[in-house]
Parts: C-alpha cells; structure tokens; sequence
C-alpha cells in the first residue's frame, strides 16, 4: 500500500507539471516529424563543372546527366578562380588525347559524383564515335559490292567478244577485289585503332587526397556541435543549481544590477568554456588528423565565438526550467535541430522552407566559417558575415538573459 501510496503522489506531482508533459510527449513527435522532413527529401548531390578544351559532344554527354551542370572556360585560370569562388567543384581539362581532373574535394561525395559523371559521358562519347566509324565502315563495303557486281556483270557482258578481252577483263576484277579487301582492311584498322586508344585521366585535388572521405566534411561541423552541446548543457545546469538552492536570489535581493549578475555569470563560465574550446578542437584536429589548409589560431576563435552564444544560450533556458530533468528535456528541442540544419545533412536539394530555418541556427554559420577555414584556407578577416551573426546571436541572447531575471527580482 505503500508503495501503491508513492506511485500516486508522483504520479499527481508529474500531471500538475504541465511542462514536463508536453517536454515528454510533444517534443519527440516534433523530432520525428522534423526528422521526416529532412531524411524524405531527396538527397541527391548537385555538382558542377568547369571544362577546359573538351569537345562539344563530351560537354553535351555530361550535361545530359541529371543533377549535373557542366560550364565551359577558355583557360585553365578562368575554371581555377571560378573554383575559388566555389561557382565550380571540378575542372576538366584536356591536353591532346589525354584529360587532367581537379577536385575542390570539400566535399566527397560531389567529388565521387564528378568521376562518375565524366566516366560516363566519356563511356558515351567512344561509343558514339564506334558507331560513326562502323556506319561508315559499312557504307564503304556496301559500295564496294556494288562495284563488284557492277565488274561481275561486264565481264559476263564481254566475255563472249573474245578470250583475249576476258582475260583482261577478268585482270580488271581482280584488281578491283583487291583494292576493296585493302580499303575493307583499312578501315577495319581504323576501327580497331579507334577502340584501342583510351585517353589517360589524371586527378589532382585541391583539399586532401582520393582518400579524404565525407568525414572530413563533417568534422568541422561536428567539432563546433560538441562545443555547443557541452557549454549549452554546463552553464544551464550550473546556473539552474544556483537558482534551486537559493544562491540566486540572494544575489538578486541585493543592490546588484541583473546585467552585472548576468555579465558575472558568463565570464566565470566563460573562462571554463575557453579551455574546454580549445582542448575540443586541438584534439579533434591533431588526434584525428584532420588538414587544416587555414590558420588554427582562426579555428579555434570562431569556435570561441560559438562557445559563448551556447554560454548564453544554456543561461537563457535555465530561466525556464525549475529542475535538472526540465533541462535536460530541452536537448531535443535545442541541440537536435543544431545538428540537423548545420550542413551534416545537404540542404542543396531540399524546400526552400527547409533551408530557411538554417539561417537561425547558431551552428550552421560557425560550421561554414570553420569548413571555409580548414578547407580553403579563407582568412578570418573574410568570414566577417558569419563572425557577425554570431555576434549578434550573443547579443541578443545576453539581452535575453538581462531581462529573464527580472522575473526573478523580488522587489
């Protein structure tokens, strides 16, 4: 009975917490729904490419494939700085029979897109010219047997003038049966030679090598989330510890002004979100080997920057949970679409509303910064428009936070 007596007193405690209701029953129908969204979109890579010297009929062949956008250039340094400008993921060029291919290689799968597309097209290309030499192949014996029965017939015709004339007549066809076996012969040979001479293919790549998978795309991204995750969850576990056992308020009963309290609190967790920051990201690139083409030092600033949004962001939804468990019920709400529409998922083939949300998620702008650092190289002082809206994310969410506890505030 009496453990019959507990049940229901927990049980009457959790159905008056209208919160912690809709945390356990509406935000996982909202993470399945969201996950409908983004693994039921079509997910095929678009990729284009930049061709230097190469036929007609090879740009035509590639063109023709689906999800592929083929763009011609008259140098090889027109292609390099249109791939500079990220408008092109590859550059085909062809040097006499031969072809050279390079691949930005940011992102694998667009790179293992590009050699199938260009194996194929250029499968299509030899078996159309196959078939333009054996049609023309054909045609040339067609003709020779015509001649053959067209001398067949005169010989028949003046075979009965006189043995003499038969005799050269018959000279005649056989030297016209000669000729059509040597011609036959030749263009046999030409067909033969045609099928035999297959082009080399060179591949170079810009970032990595032909062994650079889509992890690497991933890590920096990756990287960023689990410094987000870890200071998002510290700071708000620590500053809702301080509001339940009372040490909050007795700060807020004194004369102190909330955004000192609030300023106090980020830099105190700050400091432990800049050394948990920089272990993350000297250990992800160093253990895992990751190639850094860009500084380090700008790796691991934008990842602070994002730190300290995720400091803010902990502090804010702190205000809204009156226990651990609460807090722990935003993770799905907060850090899960982090992850979905940072970029680990292509978004280039989804609904433009899909790709709408991107904008407001912290994640997907230090993600970018980062790709751009450690991929290409791109100096922090060109990343300004991620950097600001990081900024202004920080801002925003400290603003938040001054005025979130004023409810907290007895006067």
């Amino acid at each position: 009975m009496r453990t019959i007596g507990i049940m229901n007193r927990v049980l009457k405690e959790l159905f008056r917490d209208k919160r912690t209701l809709a945390l356990m029953f509406i935000a996982p129908i909202l993470v399945m729904l969201l996950m409908s969204v983004i693994f039921n979109t079509n997910s095929s890579t678009d990729v284009s490419v930049g061709t230097v010297s190469v036929s007609q009929k090879l740009n035509k062949e590639m063109g023709g494939i689906k999800h592929v956008t083929v763009k011609s250039y008259d140098t090889k340094k027109d292609a390099k700085a249109a791939m500079d400008d990220e408008k092109v993921d590859a550059i085909i060029k062809k040097n006499g029979k031969n072809y050279s291919l390079t691949y930005a290689n940011t992102d694998s799968t667009k790179t293992a897109t590009v050699k199938l597309a260009f194996k194929n097209a250029l499968t299509a290309t030899s078996i159309n010219q196959l078939k333009s030499a054996l049609k023309q192949s054909t045609k040339a014996t067609v003709k020779l047997q015509a001649q053959l029965q067209a001398l067949q017939k005169q010989q028949a015709a003046t075979s009965a003038t006189s043995a003499t004339a038969g005799s050269a007549a018959a000279a005649k066809q056989a030297a016209a049966k000669q000729a059509a076996v040597t011609k036959a012969k030749s263009t046999n040979h030409a067909t033969k030679s045609s099928s035999q001479s297959t082009p080399k293919i060179t591949n170079h790549y810009v970032y990595g090598d032909k062994n650079t998978g889509y992890f690497a795309k991933m890590l920096p991204i990756l990287m960023g989330f689990f410094v987000f995750f870890f200071v998002f969850l510290i700071s708000g576990m620590a500053l809702l510890k301080e509001r339940t056992t009372g040490t909050l308020d007795r700060l807020l009963a004194t004369p102190v002004k909330r955004s000192s309290i609030v300023f106090g609190y980020m830099l105190s967790y700050g400091v432990l979100a800049v050394i948990q920051t920089i272990v993350i990201v000297l250990t992800t690139v160093w253990l895992l080997g990751i190639e850094v083409v860009g500084s380090m030092a700008s790796v691991v600033v934008i990842n602070l920057i994002l730190a300290l949004v995720a400091l803010a962001f902990g502090i804010l939804l702190s205000t809204f949970a009156n226990s651990e468990f609460q807090m722990m019920q935003f993770i799905p709400l907060v850090i899960i679409p982090q992850v979905f529409f940072s970029g680990i998922i292509p978004l280039d083939s989804m609904a433009d509303w899909v790709k709408d949300i991107s904008y407001i998620i912290p994640l997907k702008y230090s993600g970018d910064a980062v790709n751009d650092i450690i991929m290409r190289g791109t100096s922090i002082f060109d990343l300004g428009f991620d950097i600001m809206i990081l900024l202004i994310f920080l801002i925003v969410l400290t603003i938040l936070n001054v005025v979130g506890l004023k409810r907290y505030r007895k006067v």
